[in-house]
């Protein structure tokens, strides 16, 4: 089974999210969660639990009566090197919503200080928005990567291909 099949079921993916927040947790803490939120059985649970472990997501330690279990990191970082070539279509995204939150912080901000400072709202959004202006261009400069080379086929005074020297 692959990482991303063990972490497209939704019983799984909770189990994980317990054992990253909690760090370890007993079976009978898992599964008393687990019942709760899904209404599925122990004996399900369990199910579950054994099939993260065999795939490298869970960790298991007895400890008396008791089975704790713990996140391993091999299953996570198999999934994400699956989805490591897929990044380039969601990051860039990611990052133009960091820097139009951060903007919109400052532009909160910038205000705040103008209203105590008793400058007027005008003068700090104008100010603001010459500064998202100029940042919107870069961004867009950013997305649209590295400028083409420059054609050598023709010359670009002529519109005509280059001279070519002759071999002597």
């Amino acid at each position: 089974m692959h990482a991303l099949d063990v972490l497209g079921d939704p019983v799984r993916r909770r189990i994980l999210e317990l054992l990253a927040d909690d760090g370890e947790l007993s079976a009978g803490e898992i599964g008393q969660v687990v019942q709760e939120e899904f209404g599925i059985s122990q004996p399900a649970v369990s199910q579950h639990l054994r099939l993260l472990r065999e795939h490298g997501f869970a960790s298991v330690r007895p400890e008396g009566r008791r089975r704790l279990y713990a996140l391993d990191p091999r299953g996570p970082q198999e999934a994400r090197e699956w989805l490591t070539p897929f990044e380039r279509f969601w990051l860039p995204k990611l990052d133009a919503l960091g820097t139009e939150l951060a903007r919109g912080k400052r532009q909160r901000r910038l205000a705040a200080e103008a209203e105590e400072n008793g400058t007027a709202a005008a003068e700090v959004e104008a100010t603001a928005a010459a500064e998202a202006e100029t940042a919107s261009e870069a961004d867009a400069a950013d997305r649209a990567g590295p400028a083409p080379a420059a054609d050598t086929t023709t010359d670009p005074d002529r519109g005509t291909p280059p001279p070519t020297q002759k071999e002597t």
